[in-house]
């Protein structure tokens, strides 16, 4: 005891909570207020579907790694995919480590414990062809310039959402990234008396703002603005305003770049039901919405866009995730090759054909 004493690892007196104690606390009294809305949610669903009711009844000086490893593949048993499993670890590994450092437990389980392996899914990035057949797609519906703006600049789908007309100068070709749409929350306005949820109360309540900060400080920049978007953008922009004008009293005018036929600000939902639909309508390969950030990065990758400004314009705080994003294509090793080509077997040919050229001379020499 003496020995804990000297090294710092002696725990609180008194009786330790359970997990179950530990985790609603820190969920509703530490992470709620340091941590952003999305992350939140993502903490909440773990606790309250898995943890809790997994591993809640152990007490937090008596949990192991190998209950947590027993767990996880339980959960994987059970159905969950692996990477829920890694979530709920990332969720208790945090979680603990809160409790480490306030003093209920002298180490961390979750740090030791081997969390169930992720294997990524390798993202086959859409063709110049493919994404000119999805904007020619687009030109049929409304809002048509939010797909240019994601499969050009790569913009995330909350980054395109939360847009507005106040961060674009269309006159200069540049745009403003500040913020990030969230994904709507509701509480009844009923009391619950409809026995519906909460999003399908006719006198729904939002209890979440519907814009939060970028994902990171890197996320917050200035991109410039091809010609060809800056005139898809005027187009747009005119097209709202016609809307605006046929709605009268309807419209809600928050100044947002890509807004429902009212002015309200899209559904990340609706918006993602639109792109499936889109790329179902131009006849090209089902892919995530998301996939459209990768091909904008493959893009730049192909035009040899200096890394550096790639990470400005994607918005990354680390290279790493250039290795996330950008692919080696078809087309890239084609360019390879062909670089290969002229390197070593075009230099071989040049040097035999000036040798020619050196023999010939000499024999002119002679003469």
């Amino acid at each position: 005891m003496e020995s804990d004493r000297d090294s710092g690892k002696v725990k609180k007196a008194g009786r330790t909570p359970t997990v179950e104690k530990w985790l609603l606390h820190w969920l509703e009294n530490i992470a709620a207020l340091s941590v952003k809305s999305s992350s939140y949610e993502a903490y909440r669903v773990a606790v309250h579907v898995h943890l809790v009711p997994g591993i809640g009844k152990h007490r937090l000086d008596k949990l192991e790694p190998d209950h947590l490893e027993r767990f996880y593949a339980k959960m994987i048993r059970s159905g969950s995919k692996p990477g829920t499993a890694h979530q709920a670890h990332r969720t208790i590994r945090t979680a603990l480590g809160q409790a480490v450092r306030r003093g209920y437990i002298t180490s961390n389980p979750a740090a030791i414990a081997t969390p169930p392996r992720l294997t990524e899914e390798e993202v086959d990035p859409y063709s110049v062809a493919e994404v000119q057949r999805i904007l020619a797609a687009a030109a049929n519906h409304r809002n048509s310039a939010r797909w240019a703006v994601a499969l050009a600049l790569g913009l995330r789908q909350g980054e395109v959402l939360g847009l507005k007309w106040t961060d674009v100068d269309l006159g200069n070709g540049t745009m403003v990234i500040r913020r990030s749409r969230v994904r709507p929350k509701y509480e009844h306005g009923c009391g619950g008396d409809c026995g519906r949820k909460p999003g399908y109360c006719k006198q729904k309540r939002q209890i979440r703002p519907d814009t939060d900060d970028t994902k990171s400080r890197a996320g917050r920049r200035t991109v410039g603005l091809p010609g060809e978007l800056v005139t898809l953008l005027q187009k747009h922009r005119d097209e709202q305003d016609q809307e605006r004008e046929n709605s009268r009293q309807l419209w809600t005018d928050g100044g947002w770049v890509f807004a429902t036929r009212t002015g309200g600000p899209l559904n990340p939902n609706t918006d993602y039901r639109e792109w499936k639909h889109l790329i179902h309508e131009a006849g090209v390969r089902d892919a995530r919405l998301h996939d459209a950030r990768h091909t904008a990065a493959t893009a730049l990758l192909i035009l040899g866009v200096p890394e550096r400004a790639v990470m400005d314009l994607m918005g990354w705080s680390s290279t790493s995730m250039a290795k996330r994003y950008q692919h080696v294509t078809g087309q890239i090793r084609q360019d390879i090759a062909a670089q290969l080509n002229g390197l070593i077997w075009q230099t071989k040919k040049a040097k035999k054909k000036a040798g020619k050229k050196k023999a010939k001379k000499r024999k002119a020499d002679d003469k």
